[in-house]
Order: C-alpha cells, then structure tokens, then sequence
C-alpha cells in the first residue's frame, strides 16, 4: 500500500519531503481521511533528517488511533438498542453500544462525530441526519450529548458552523443573479432590491428552494411551492414528547422548541429546570407554554409550533 516513491527513494533527503511525504502515504492509506483529523490520529512520528529510513520507512511512521469514545451503559437518559450503527457508513464497526437519535435513528459517538464533521466540510452549519429518506435535523445540544464531543471538539464545531453560516448567508437572486444576503438566518423569504423583473416591486424569492414566493407575506418559513419542505418546521412537528418530572400534572411537551425569540431550534433532556435560557439570543423562557414570564405554567403546555419566529434584533 505505500508508494513507490517512499520504498524506493535515496535515504538522505530534506526534512520537509520527507514530512509531505509520509502525510502523501498514511492519508493514501485511510482514504478520505486526513492527518489534519483529530479522531483519527494523536501522533505521526518522522525519524530525524539525519537518520536513514529502515525497511523502506514502514517502521518509522507510528499512526496510533485517538482513543475511542463510548456511551456509559448505565445512562439513563440514552435509549439503547440493539441494532447496527445508521452511519457506521465506512463500516468501523465501533464498539460502544448503540443508541437512539431524535429521528430514531441508531448510532454510536464515534459515528455521529464523524458524520457531523463531514456536513462541517462540506460547508453545512446544521446537522441532518445521514439516513436515506430521513432528513430531520439535530440541534446542537443534542449533537453535542450523543457524539460525547469533547470541549476541543465543541470549539471546533461551534466555530465551523459559523463559518459556514456566515460563508452561506449570500445567494444569487434566480432572477438577475445578482448577489442577495440574508440578514435572518430563520427567515426564508428574502427580496432581491436589484432585479429589473418588475419595477414596482422588488422580487422575493425562496432561499431554500430559489424559487418565487408564493406564501402570504406574513409567513416566512414557508414559501407555497410544492417540494419546498422546511426541515426545521419538518423537526418540530416529529419530535417525541417528554414528560417535565419537576412540574406537577405531567404533561407530555415537545421534546424540540424553536426559541419565541430567534427561532433555533433547542432540545430539553426533561432532566433539568423547564426554564431554558437560549444559546443565541440568550432570551429565557419556559419550554412548557414558551412564555418569557410565567408563574407555574398556568396556561398550560403549548401547543407543537408550526412556525419558526424571525429574530427582529433591535
């Protein structure tokens, strides 16, 4: 599996080939995969510029495996099962135990990691699931618990995400093709000021879809035309219900909100306090009747929400 180059080269040469070489050699060998990987790899060891390679240079490069991440058995809030790993799509076969995503989907640390980091680059700042036919998006927080991401790794991704949102907030109008920027990150409708198609007016269009807005203005997370599916109403709608043991009379709530304020989405884990402080806009609210002020949920559990509110910054 190591190439010509390396077997057969002279035994003497400068330091920096002989690096990009081995790099050239291990990422040949774990395929898709780089050296840049923090999962993959903890240490390549290059012999000294002075030392001649041994056994055509085999032994000299030590790739050893980062260690393996697994699910504490005795978890309560995990929902093991015994199935095969949804995005063991490399076939690894990792050896934590396997539990249940959001979307019922199984999977392992290890796999749900490297699937993230794999929609991280190829330019996505949201997590969807990997399975065929299954398109439900993860929020952060749940990303964060089931992948066992450890704080480099919440760093990393965190910061990547707002890369790639920031990279991804411009569009070219279908129209003129000019470039238009979304402001809202929660808002689907956005108006192209420069397209000559109707001076009158200016022209909305989908930013999912890039297609015209049919919806009535007042809606923003829906834009009318058949085959446009917002994935996070889609998230909303099908999340499982949970049951808030610190609040009397047990009511089953979404497991999923979208913030009343900015409109990402959050998860609860039904362990702690129904008062939630969001991580974007940092508004507190109750997850229950999604109120910013409330004394003991008098209103009640609110209904499953089938809009995504528009952050209006002030």
């Amino acid at each position: 599996m190591w190439s010509k180059s390396l077997m057969t080269r002279n035994m003497y040469v400068p330091l920096s080939s002989r690096i990009r070489q081995y790099m050239d050699d291990v990422s040949m060998i774990l395929g898709h995969r780089t050296l840049n990987d923090p999962q993959l790899l903890t240490d390549v060891r290059v012999p000294p510029h002075n030392q001649p390679l041994t056994d055509g240079g085999i032994r000299d490069v030590i790739v050893k495996p980062a260690k393996e991440k697994c699910y504490n058995p005795h978890d309560p809030t995990l929902k093991f099962v015994d199935a095969d790993d949804d995005l063991d799509f490399l076939c690894e076969d990792f050896q934590s135990r396997r539990a249940l995503m959001s979307c019922g989907h199984a999977v392992t640390p290890m796999s749900l990691t490297n699937w993230c980091r794999r929609l991280l680059d190829e330019g996505k700042s949201t997590f969807v699931c990997g399975q065929s036919g299954c398109d439900v998006e993860w929020p952060f927080t749940e990303v964060c618990k089931m992948a066992l991401l450890t704080p480099k790794e919440k760093k990393y991704f965190e910061k990547t995400m707002a890369f790639n949102a920031a990279r991804g907030s411009t569009k070219l109008c279908p129209k003129c093709k000019s470039s238009v920027t979304r402001k809202n990150p929660s808002n689907l409708r956005v108006s192209c000021t420069v397209c000559p198609t109707n001076k009158r007016r200016t022209y909305k269009f989908c930013w999912q879809c890039l297609r015209e807005w049919k919806a009535p203005a007042s809606r923003s997370d829906h834009c009318g035309n058949d085959g446009c599916t917002n994935e996070s109403l889609k998230t909303l709608k099908t999340c499982p219900n949970i049951i808030f043991h610190t609040v009397q009379g047990r009511t089953p709530c979404p497991s999923i909100r979208a913030c009343p304020t900015c409109g990402i989405l959050l998860q609860h884990d039904d362990k702690s306090c129904e008062k939630v402080t969001c991580l974007r806009c940092k508004v507190r609210f109750c997850f229950l009747c999604l109120k910013q002020k409330c004394l003991m949920c008098k209103s009640g559990v609110a209904p499953r929400q089938t809009t995504i509110p528009v952050w209006k910054k002030k």
